[in-house]
C-alpha cells in the first residue's frame, strides 16, 4: 500500500508545479489500491476554479494513469 501511494505522491509532484503557477496545488487523500481509486483535493485558485473538472481528469488522472498504472481513477474529495 505504501508504494503505490509513494508512487502516486511521486507522480503529483510532476503535476504540481503546473498547479501552483497559477496559484493552485493538489493534495493526495487516498488511494484505495483495491480499485485503483486515487482520492485528491484541489487547493488554493484549483479548488473553486470553473475548470477544475477538466484539470482533474484530463491533467491529473491522465498522468496518474500514465505514471502509476495501478492508478485507475481520480476522484476529487
Amino acid at each position: 500500500m505504501e508504494e503505490l501511494k509513494e508512487k502516486v505522491e511521486q507522480a503529483l509532484a510532476k503535476i504540481r508545479p503546473a498547479l501552483q503557477a497559477d496559484g493552485g496545488d493538489v493534495e493526495l487523500v487516498s488511494v484505495e489500491e483495491a480499485t485503483g481509486i486515487v482520492k485528491v483535493r484541489l487547493t488554493g485558485s484549483c479548488g473553486g476554479c470553473p475548470f477544475a473538472l477538466m484539470t482533474l481528469k484530463q491533467g491529473i488522472e491522465q498522468t496518474l494513469k500514465e505514471e502509476v498504472p495501478e492508478a485507475k481513477e481520480v476522484r476529487s474529495v
